[in-house]
């Protein structure tokens, strides 16, 4: 697409978005902004009232005979400055109030709009370009609302205002004065073609400064281990020097429209000078504060007429970070609960899928046609070459995704037809890539079930062989452990997450890999407490070391998005097949368990 083109289509774009900004914001704020504009009313009144009395305060002062008029007029200025004094004051608070909620409201807009995405979501977006979105998108969209409603009720209205007493004071200058009005449009027109690109290279750069700085918070082992500090370095001064170089871009360009302003200003004004020494058009000035007025008025104009010359530069650089915050809001949910779906039915948590075909909406599939059955209250346990689909099959049963083909069942309910909040309850997970939240060990299990007492908190960590090491820290159970557990080790948050699976207590419990950060010591222990935790509830678990999984009640292989085989781990160790070459493949021609 030609540049002019995709310049037109995006102005096209951004007046839209513009005028649903102002449509969902003002109205939720419309006492704040009522309130504002009411103020900034005031302001340009009382500015114009400011050039108009110009002409009483001169005329006022030639008659210095008249006590009572030079008394009336000083009056009259005083009222005038202090209800402008009072109006800014008011202007300045609503319009902040009004702010800060538009940027509160936009970020859980935009947060709330994450939350209900599906898993795939989050793979076409990187966290920095979604932090970015919710914090950065959110304070352009409340400066872009600020420089409308500033611009086009207090400056405006003051700029016509004082027009209006120039007009009335000296037509004829008024004229020629407002000349210079076209050529202003011109060159604000000629910097605003500049400033949109500036901007989405800018934000590119800030999106890379916060992805710079979570990599080095997260993977600062991997960088000191193979010293990438120097690497990791001149990425984030790359990436700062760009911001850096494009701010500078935009604050000239902004600045721009002052030198132009100034320019054609001091031009309009020493004509008007000049002019009305000459009598070039054969006006009089009835009184010297006439032309005070006038003087005054042109004088004042010149700072709302610079504002609104900006308005647009200023709007554009805006807009071009509010738009990536509407591609969020605007972008379909892909997985959506149902209008008319129900909770799922009272029932032991039987799994079952039927003919379920899925891939990732690339053509690719990544599993095909399975039939397996999950038995209410067994452990089936899912084996297998890495990426041949398991941890899909889990993401299904948990809604994570929906099947491209087939349906994926509980208690013989179409996972489609069912409501997220009674799935999610009936199910239990601990993933092979832990992930705790910042805050205590105490708040970290109780996420399993909230409205948990300290004792049942204190029981699942004990099943979860954690208690031992939990008491050892300096605090126990209320120890903060860092961003993503950062002060333990992966067997201690491995063993948290199980404790928060087991206090959830739910039907269903999923494991992928659960004791694959377990020394062996470790190991043995949870899988004692596992034991115990999988008995009576549909269990489904992913492992690769066999050794884990062959007391389960069911073995299901899957290798390339298919059940190749599947039956109880004595049966399928009995006859040659798929299980039986892994579990060789592992441990050769030992003794194999019994059926």
């Amino acid at each position: 697409m030609p540049e002019t083109q995709r310049r037109k289509l995006l102005a096209g774009l951004d007046d839209r978005l513009i005028w649903r900004l102002l449509r969902e914001n003002m109205r939720a704020q419309v006492r704040n902004y009522g309130i504002a504009i009411a103020a900034m009313v005031v302001i340009a009144v009382s500015t114009a009232a400011t050039a108009w009395i110009m002409r009483d305060v001169i005329d006022s002062m030639v008659e210095s005979g008249n006590r009572s008029k030079v008394f009336a007029v000083a009056l009259t200025v005083l009222v005038i400055f202090c209800l402008r004094g009072a109006a800014n004051y008011v202007q300045a608070v609503f319009l902040s109030r009004a702010g800060n909620s538009v940027v509160a409201a936009q970020q859980r807009r935009v947060y709330d709009r994450i939350l209900l995405h599906g898993v795939a979501f989050f793979k076409d977006l990187s966290s920095s370009d979604l932090l970015m979105r919710v914090t950065f998108s959110a304070q352009a969209a409340r400066r872009v609302i600020d420089i409308i409603v500033t611009s086009f009720v207090r400056d405006l209205l003051t700029l016509l205002g004082l027009i209006v007493v120039m007009i009335y004071q000296q037509p004829t200058l008024s004229l020629f004065s407002l000349l210079v009005g076209p050529l202003a449009l011109y060159g604000v027109r000629r910097i605003l073609k500049r400033v949109r690109g500036i901007m989405e290279q800018e934000i590119a750069s800030l999106t890379e400064i916060i992805k710079v700085v979570q990599e080095t918070s997260v993977g600062i082992h991997v960088i000191k281990a193979f010293e990438l500090e120097g690497r990791m370095r001149a990425r984030m001064a790359a990436a700062v020097a760009q911001v850096e170089k494009r701010a500078n871009g935009i604050a000239r360009l902004e600045a721009a429209t002052s030198p132009l302003m100034e320019t054609l200003s001091g031009f309009a004004i020493a004509g008007v000078v000049a002019l009305s020494a000459v009598n070039l058009f054969g006006d009089t000035a009835t009184t010297p504060g006439q032309l005070m007025s006038f003087v005054t008025a042109l004088l004042m104009a010149y700072e709302p007429a610079k504002r609104l010359a900006r308005m647009r530069v200023s709007i554009e650089a805006g807009m071009t970070a509010v738009r990536p915050m509407f591609d969020i809001l605007d972008t379909p949910l892909v997985l959506i609960e149902a209008a008319d779906a129900a909770p799922l039915p009272a029932g032991p948590g039987e799994v079952r899928f039927r003919d379920v075909s899925f891939d990732y909406g690339n053509g690719r599939p990544v599993l095909r046609g399975l039939d397996i059955n999950f038995p209410a209250g067994r452990t089936t346990a899912l084996v297998g070459p890495s990426g041949g689909g398991k941890s899909t099959i889990m993401g299904l049963v948990m809604r994570l995704h929906d099947p491209s083909q087939g349906a994926v069942e509980v208690d013989g309910q179409d996972l489609r037809a069912t409501t997220f909040a009674s799935l999610r309850q009936k199910i239990s997970f601990v993933g092979q890539d832990t992930f705790l939240f910042s805050g205590t060990v105490a708040h970290n299990i109780a996420l399993g079930l909230p409205e948990a007492s300290e004792a049942e908190v204190i029981a699942a960590a004990k099943a979860a062989n954690a208690h031992e090491f939990i008491e050892a820290m300096p605090q126990g159970y209320d120890t903060e452990i860092g961003e993503n557990g950062g002060t333990l080790s992966g067997g201690q948050r491995q063993r948290l997450a199980i404790a928060r699976a087991i206090l959830r207590n739910s039907a269903i419990l999923l494991l992928d890999e659960a004791t694959s950060a377990l020394d062996s010591q470790s190991e043995a222990l949870v899988q004692d407490a596992l034991a115990h935790l999988t008995e009576g509830r549909t269990t489904i678990v992913i492992a690769h070391r066999l050794s884990t999984v062959v007391n389960a009640d069911k073995i299901v292989v899957i290798r390339d998005g298919e059940a190749i085989e599947q039956g109880p781990p004595g049966e399928l160790l009995a006859r040659p097949g798929a299980f039986r070459d892994l579990y060789d493949a592992q441990f050769g021609h030992a003794v194999r368990a019994e059926g």
